[in-house]
């Protein structure tokens, strides 16, 4: 009975993946950002410039099947270049030493995306809010898929815990970061 249920799993899950195809970012049309509090008073805001995915998604159903993304942390912006130079360093990113930060999804249901998050070697679970997820047909026939994610850390969880206290009370930046993505992608060809 067991050997049914294995071999029936298997079954299904391979049907379920059949429709799934491969897309490819583009990047020309995808934003990767952040704001955290600053002075406990204004949201700073920034980007990364240079970041890749690997995405699996099933049209009909609009379920992904595989999200894995790869950010250069060396490719942050915030508009300052000092601002951009001190979170490269080791107070944040040590961008030297982890050139790369990585999503892995491990579970999509219901518009949320669950996924283990690395930062500088540290690894902790997030769930990412998937908003405006729509499919179309673009200019030359090609099946694109477009989505927003939202979501938010903790930066201690991570190591990025460079502050300075406030003389009245507060700190210069917040622990949380919200995280925001405008992620476009076209189907792979076949």
């Amino acid at each position: 009975m067991k050997t049914f249920i294995k071999l029936f799993a298997a079954t299904v899950m391979t049907f379920s993946l059949s429709n799934a195809s491969e897309y490819n970012l583009d990047n020309s049309h995808t934003h990767v950002g952040f704001s955290v509090k600053h002075l406990m008073i204004t949201n700073v805001k920034g980007e990364f410039k240079d970041f890749d995915a690997k995405i699996d998604f099933d049209a009909a159903s609009k379920t992904f099947i595989t999200f894995n993304t790869v950010i250069k942390t060396a490719s942050i912006d915030t508009g300052i270049e000092k601002r951009d130079n001190h979170l490269k360093s080791d107070d944040f990113f040590l961008a030297d030493k982890y050139p790369e930060m990585t999503f892995a999804m491990t579970s999509y249901k219901d518009g949320e995306m669950t996924g283990d998050l690395t930062i500088r070697g540290i690894t902790k679970t997030v769930v990412l809010e998937v908003e405006d997820l729509a499919t179309i047909k673009d200019f030359e026939g090609n099946s694109r898929v477009g989505f927003a994610l939202k979501g938010k850390i903790n930066r201690m969880d991570y190591d990025l815990k460079w502050n300075k206290a406030l003389e009245l009370g507060g700190v210069a930046v917040a622990e949380e970061v919200k995280l925001t993505a405008e992620v476009e992608a076209v189907e792979a060809s076949k």
